[in-house]
């Protein structure tokens, strides 16, 4: 059964990857505006901020890496729900393959195609001036987070992709996703935030995620943060995933 499922999943894996390799636009789309973001606060704004580091675009890289990967979920949601909408999922029903290959290969591509993302975004931060003094074990250790996290919030969103009524709705899930990033340590340290936004930022798994990052690309120890980073992203993974299995098997009884 379990290779049945994995020869199910690779074959409509390839058939998703296809998809995008002929609209590339969808992970230019998807680059563009972390990147354009990342040239507004560092270019214009980055005098202006006080992180108490060095260089302004090595503070800030961390959060953009995670709002490259909210803003590219959002295609997958879009995508979930206009196969849904097409029929595509009780074609591949009345065929002889494993009922979670066709999600899992949607959540598959997803992680592809956010890695290539963030592989542009990554790229042009080195352009910028970003310098890192990670070995190879750091280097890894942000693979891991970010493969998590991009895995995490994929989960989320084929729950809209499922049960949204509109092509509008299944996207919309993203824009909250995007935001909180600028309710964290990704723009400005949160000891100069107001009390309550302060209390907010410093408990919400997007500043733990980010300072796990930007100490494992500083050569920093990270202490406790990247424990609460995986954690974060674990709990988050596992949750969405339950609610998005149950919404599959209800909506393709």
């Amino acid at each position: 059964m379990s290779k049945h499922f994995l020869g199910d999943t690779t074959v409509l894996l390839g058939r998703s990857l296809r998809h995008i390799a002929r609209s590339p636009d969808t992970i230019i789309t998807t680059a563009v505006m972390p990147i354009a973001m990342m040239l507004m606060f560092v270019y214009v704004f980055g005098g202006a901020i006080s992180t108490g580091t060095g260089s302004y675009v090595n503070y800030l890289l961390p959060g953009i890496l995670l709002i490259t990967v909210a803003s590219g979920i959002a295609y997958t949601s879009y995508r979930l729900f206009m196969d849904m909408k097409g029929g595509i999922f009780e074609r591949f029903q009345s065929m002889p393959t494993a009922r979670s290959s066709v999600l899992w290969a949607h959540v598959l591509t997803s992680l592809v195609a956010n890695l290539v993302s963030l592989a542009v975004v990554m790229l042009v931060a080195l352009l910028m001036g970003f310098r890192s003094g990670a070995g190879v074990s750091a280097w890894l250790a942000v693979a891991g987070i970010l493969i998590l996290f991009t895995l995490a919030l994929t989960w989320i969103a084929v729950i809209p992709g499922l049960s949204a009524r509109t092509v509008e709705g299944a996207s919309a899930f993203s824009y909250p996703l995007i935001f909180l990033p600028f309710l964290s340590s990704a723009f400005v340290p949160t000891a100069t935030m107001p009390g309550p936004v302060r209390a907010f930022a410093e408990n919400q798994p997007v500043t733990s995620i980010v300072n796990a990052i930007r100490a494992l690309f500083t050569g920093q120890p990270v202490g406790a943060d990247i424990w609460v980073a995986l954690a974060w992203c674990a709990g988050i993974l596992v949750v969405a995933y339950a609610f998005a299995m149950r919404t599959y098997r209800r909506k393709t009884p």
